[in-house]
């Protein structure tokens, strides 16, 4: 036998005892890339080391060295990006974690954040990238994402709830659609007196819902608050970071960190990555999109762009000759209507001859209508699209 044979046969000898002795042995693979954080790479091979303290398995791309970390060395940001994605696309990792990373249209990033109320995980869904460039699409593609990203961790039935922010009223809508229809969405109740799946900035404090849906700018700047809020800002240091690229046949494993993300978020971000290597996040999402399908989803996010295309609202030529009907008391409330459709939901009920109002209710816009047609005026704005 020549002697690099003999080299490599004890090498991998070696490899097999290490990772038994450790306890890696089967575990994914997780590469992280330490270059480019405000603190410093000491910051991020520090939360490397952590992390394999706590049994991950991880590759360290830089220039530093630790104990239980192998390290792959490069100079700069983009030679270490460049070793990622071969290391990635070859299979030699299973998930990588870094500062910056280009996601296509369609992707976004699920964090997760410990929660101040109650100490809880909560998936916020989602916090980077851009699902779609329709804001109500997005959010609904970002409850898919977030369950998806959930349910990969172990959260088998993760309640969903949905930022009080713009377009929230629509996305529910298109949820319950989906649920409707035969896609399990378990919604979660506010903890807030009137109720609803409508999230309130008391219910993210709590930790109300397992996901909380809103857009991805929105759902950054919670990140950020959640995970420095006890250090005034400038380090990141409670949670699991901006998480998992998601998105439909989107195959490849690359969680995000803010350059102010401190160790213990990056150790937490590695972590992160290698439970949702175990827990074949690929079956779920493809599981979870199937499912979605079945129930109509191509159809809903169809009608929402349909929905969202400009039509001239309240001035449109179609509108132009429609009469206000006679007056009479308004004390009944319809809500779950977006702001900006709230004069064309009160056309539609004045082409059907009910006198309206908008409003604004103690938890959003309403439509005001007589006590007697209430139920006439919610046929009417269903059939129409404006409520669930």
């Amino acid at each position: 036998m020549s002697k690099p044979v003999e080299k490599v046969i004890a090498n991998t000898f070696m490899e097999l005892a290490s990772a038994l002795e450790t306890g890696s042995f089967g575990k994914p693979t997780i590469v992280l890339t330490g270059l480019g954080s405000e603190h410093g790479e000491d910051n991020m091979i520090k939360g490397a080391a952590l992390a394999a303290s706590r049994g991950a398995k991880v590759v360290y791309i830089g220039t530093k060295e630790a104990d239980g970390v192998k390290t792959v060395h490069a100079k700069d940001e983009k030679e270490a990006h460049g070793l990622m994605e071969s290391m990635l696309s070859s299979g030699e990792a299973d998930g990588a974690v870094t500062m910056h990373y280009l996601f296509p249209i369609g992707v976004s990033t699920v964090g997760r954040v410990v929660t101040p109320g109650q100490g809880k995980a909560m998936y916020i869904a989602t916090t980077t990238g851009t699902s779609s460039t329709d804001r109500v699409e997005g959010m609904v593609k970002n409850a898919l994402y977030g369950i998806i990203t959930a349910k990969a961790c172990g959260v088998k039935n993760p309640t969903v709830g949905i930022l009080n922010v713009d377009g929230a009223q629509r996305a529910e809508s298109a949820l319950r659609e989906l649920s409707k229809n035969g896609y399990d969405i378990t919604f979660a109740e506010s903890g807030r007196s009137d109720g609803g799946s409508i999230m309130r900035g008391n219910d993210m404090l709590s930790g109300t819902c397992d996901v909380l849906v809103t857009d991805s700018l929105t759902g950054n700047i919670i990140m950020k608050t959640m995970s420095s809020f006890t250090t005034g800002g400038s380090y990141e240091s409670l949670g699991w970071g901006y998480g998992p690229g998601m998105g439909q046949g989107y195959d490849r494993l690359v969680l995000i960190l803010s350059r102010a993300s401190g160790t213990p978020v990056v150790a937490g971000a590695i972590e992160f990555a290698s439970e949702l290597a175990a827990g074949q996040y690929k079956s779920v999402s493809e599981t979870e999109f199937s499912l979605a399908e079945k129930a109509g989803l191509s159809k809903v996010l169809s009608n929402i762009r349909a929905a969202s295309a400009p039509s001239g609202g309240a001035s449109d030529a179609g509108n132009a000759d429609v009469k206000e009907p006679p007056k009479e008391p308004v004390t009944a409330e319809i809500s779950g209507i977006e702001i900006s459709d709230l004069d064309d939901a009160v056309l539609e009920l004045w082409k059907a001859e009910i006198y309206a109002q908008s409003g604004m209710g103690c938890t959003g816009p309403v439509v005001m209508v007589n006590e007697g047609k209430l139920s006439k005026a919610e046929e009417v704005l269903g059939a129409k699209g404006f409520i669930s």
